[in-house]
């Protein structure tokens, strides 16, 4: 009776175990969602950073840029001039205090565009130094990765090399990869190739 105890404890003990670990490994995160929380966080940090350095006219001009883009906003503009228009033209028997052609209702439009554009500007020039920014990191990130994997293209060869593996390391396509980039060199081609394009498409529109 004593031997069957001790068997039934340890098979509930082991059971439990097992519970255990499948509730742990259905509960812990995978190391690719710790990497893509990670990634996200980081990116929302830069979002609450960008936000933080908005001055307040900077956070009211995008309030206000972000009502005037609504579809609510453009309804309310229709039933407004509707019904101004209405009033001054006689539709409803009043006295019209702004008669044809609407000369106040002209100025107030005309007032209510100009301070839009200028809000309009200054968000996009706030955007556009924003983008301005992740294009400097997407830049900083992107040489970080090129010199990393030329790191590892160097390793790799090092490695090839010490086990007598030399059909890839002799290819010249390997030896131009695993050369350091240059970007000065690299960003004067792209101009040359742009340029080059450029004068290609204006001389086929000038032949045409």
């Amino acid at each position: 009776m004593h031997a069957k105890a001790s068997e039934r404890e340890l098979i509930n003990t082991r059971d439990e175990k097992d519970r255990f670990e499948v509730q742990r490994g259905a509960s812990a995160p995978t190391d690719r969602d710790t990497v893509a929380d990670e990634n996200i966080r980081a990116v929302a940090r830069l979002q609450e950073r960008a936000a933080e350095r908005r001055t307040p006219l900077e956070c009211a001009a995008d309030r206000i840029v972000a009502i005037a883009g609504r579809e609510s906003t453009v309804a309310i503009h229709v039933i407004f001039f509707a019904v101004w228009i209405a009033l001054n033209v006689g539709v409803l028997r009043i006295h019209p205090f702004d008669p044809f052609p609407f000369v106040f209702l002209t100025m107030i439009v005309s007032l209510e565009a100009i301070f839009l554009t200028l809000f309009v500007l200054a968000t996009q020039n706030r955007m556009t130094q924003d983008a301005d920014r992740r294009a400097h990191l997407d830049l900083q990130v992107n040489l970080l990765s090129e010199q990393e994997m030329t790191l590892v293209l160097q390793m790799l060869r090092e490695v090839c090399e010490h086990l007598g593996l030399h059909e890839t390391t002799d290819s010249a396509k390997f030896k131009e990869l695993v050369r350091r980039t240059d970007v000065t060199a690299l960003a004067a081609h792209v101009e040359r190739a742009m340029d080059n394009n450029e004068k290609g498409a204006s001389r086929e529109a000038a032949a045409g």
